[in-house]
């Protein structure tokens, strides 16, 4: 039952996600949907220890949106959580907004403003190893995309991580194989990419990044593991999953739906699973 309800709230978010890009006629909806059921479960399935009253609580665990550009779909999150009120999150960058396209850390619940790719990971081991050397207990999460794993830093981070054995480290990765202009394959090939991560001393699993089950199945140890090494999860998703016109669309990066076609894309395709 917990878990229907999860997928269900997963759609929920879909639904305010393009509530919220057709009221400011900007956004990124493609990457705000691959990763919904990732934010539903890590916010609404028990997964991160958070405050949402005292968003500052210094025992919360970090959450990095290191992909900035899905900051719709997080804002909207954030609201779900109770973190901000549902006018922020359904009106992101419209004229009056307190917010931009990009993610912004004036806004209660966001750790890093974020935007300019492979910066996320590398953050995050900087908090990681805080938490270490303070004798902390939260665990820090790390979501990136993978089209941004074309950036050194992230690598960087990566040796970082591994060699100092950042066990309290979750980056997990949007794997929808899409970036901005082409299939990341053809871009510049990850695979194997489990192989690659490995190699630089995570303990890595792989989940469907669309399904709630799954990724609370590779998450559910997460604060009783007994390895020594950071953990990635490969979440294999879909780019714009939810709407099938859109999904793994190479033009639906910036794709804004018209008004004729919003109640139809709600009624047929989020409706049913909410």
């Amino acid at each position: 039952m917990f878990k229907s309800i999860l997928s269900s709230k997963a759609y929920t978010l879909r639904k305010m996600i393009l509530n919220s890009v057709f009221n400011s006629s900007t956004g990124h909806v493609a990457t705000s949907l691959s990763c919904a059921e990732i934010l539903t479960v890590l916010y609404m399935g028990g997964v991160l220890r958070y405050d949402a009253s005292n968003a500052e609580w210094e025992e919360r665990d970090r959450f990095l949106l290191s992909k900035g550009h899905a900051a719709t779909g997080f804002y909207c999150t954030l609201a779900m959580a109770g973190f901000i009120s549902d006018e922020i999150a359904l009106n992101v960058s419209s004229k009056n907004s307190s917010v931009g396209v990009h993610l912004q850390s004036n806004i209660p619940g966001v750790e890093f403003t974020s935007g300019s790719l492979g910066q996320g990971l590398g953050l995050g081991c900087g908090v990681a190893l805080a938490a270490r050397m303070d004798r902390r207990n939260y665990l820090t999460f790390v979501l990136t995309g993978d089209g941004e794993c074309n950036e050194g830093s992230i690598w960087e981070a990566a040796l970082f991580a591994g060699h100092h054995k950042l066990n309290n480290l979750i980056w997990i990765i949007d794997r929808n194989y899409m970036q901005c202009s082409d299939f990341t394959e053809n871009c510049l090939s990850l695979e194997s990419l489990k192989e690659k991560i490995t190699s630089f001393n995570f303990n890595v699993k792989i989940c469907d990044g669309n399904n709630c089950n799954s990724i609370l199945e590779a998450l559910k140890d997460v604060r009783s593991r007994v390895s020594t090494s950071p953990l990635c999860i490969i979440a294999e998703t879909v780019k714009g999953r939810g709407i099938p016109s859109v999904e793994n669309d190479l033009f639906a990066h910036h794709y804004i739906p018209a008004k004729d076609k919003i109640k139809d894309i709600i009624e047929n395709y989020f409706e049913p699973f909410i």
